[in-house]
């Protein structure tokens, strides 16, 4: 069989409502790295946060990061990395935000966070990946792979509004969730890191498979010559990637069970 490169987003995607993996999951993607396809895991979450994921699935695998900040090899190699511009940085960080919004970075090994938030630890138990709290005046500038702004979408959006009027033409602004406004270089993002890693591999943008569910895949489903979006994924990256094919909800295995169709397991 033709090798492929198989790509996938996690949260709401390939993650169960448990935020874990479901056994279908695990031994399809394992038979899938018997067949000599490429696997690779593309999500907003941090570097190490991912691996914990890649772990558990027993395979080896790409992973982007930080919504395609980072793309670190099988052998958790740095193949390539986008920061924030430092001066975008200290001017989200300085910006005053809504009571309740928290403000998040990820550097390249840490998750700093300006207050404690009990459901971001809930959200990441499988991992067990956990932030730190700062005094966001004491964060540097300079190794940041992406700024978030987690909190209620009708807070989140007058804040993107500012952050689109000042930063448009230099930051990727997009939503990994819809409670989580994120921003990153703008020559960071899902798919422009996939692009990079499919050349990296000699594997064409037809033999790339993808699965995403909110705002921060479209590029990648774009890229990819079979895209999918699962059953409860965001309506408006429904629009943005018109060709995509729905598929089951990622709390039936929807990836899982679209993906055994696709290559006969």
């Amino acid at each position: 069989m033709t090798p492929h490169l198989i790509v996938t987003d996690l949260d709401r995607t390939l993650l169960n409502a448990a935020h874990d993996l479901d056994d279908l999951t695990v031994d399809t993607f394992r038979a899938l790295e018997r067949q000599g396809h490429h696997l690779a895991i593309a999500s907003g979450r941090h570097y190490q946060d991912i691996r914990e994921v890649r772990r558990m699935l027993g395979v080896r695998a790409h992973i982007i990061s930080a919504n395609g900040a980072h793309l670190y090899s099988p052998d958790d190699e740095l193949l390539r990395e986008i920061l924030v511009p430092p001066d975008i940085v200290a001017s989200l960080l300085s910006m005053d935000v809504p009571p309740g919004v928290r403000v998040n970075l990820y550097t390249s090994d840490r998750w700093l966070i300006d207050a404690h938030e009990q459901a971001l630890l809930d959200f990441h138990h499988s991992t067990g990946f956990t932030y730190e709290v700062t005094p966001m005046s004491q964060v540097g500038h300079d190794d940041v792979g992406k700024v978030l702004f987690i909190g209620e979408p009708r807070l989140l959006g007058a804040l993107e509004t500012r952050i689109r009027a000042e930063f448009e033409a230099r930051a990727y602004i997009t939503y990994s969730l819809e409670n989580s406004l994120e921003v990153m270089d703008r020559r960071a993002s899902k798919g422009q890191m996939l692009a990079h890693l499919a050349e990296r591999l000699g594997i064409s943008s037809e033999q790339t498979v993808a699965f995403g569910d909110n705002l921060n895949d479209a590029d990648m489903l774009q890229f990819a010559g079979r895209a999918f979006a699962v059953e409860n994924a965001n309506p408006q990256l429904l629009l943005q990637t018109p060709d995509a094919e729905m598929i089951g909800a990622n709390v039936d295995a929807g990836v899982a069970v679209k993906l055994r169709s696709l290559f006969g397991l």
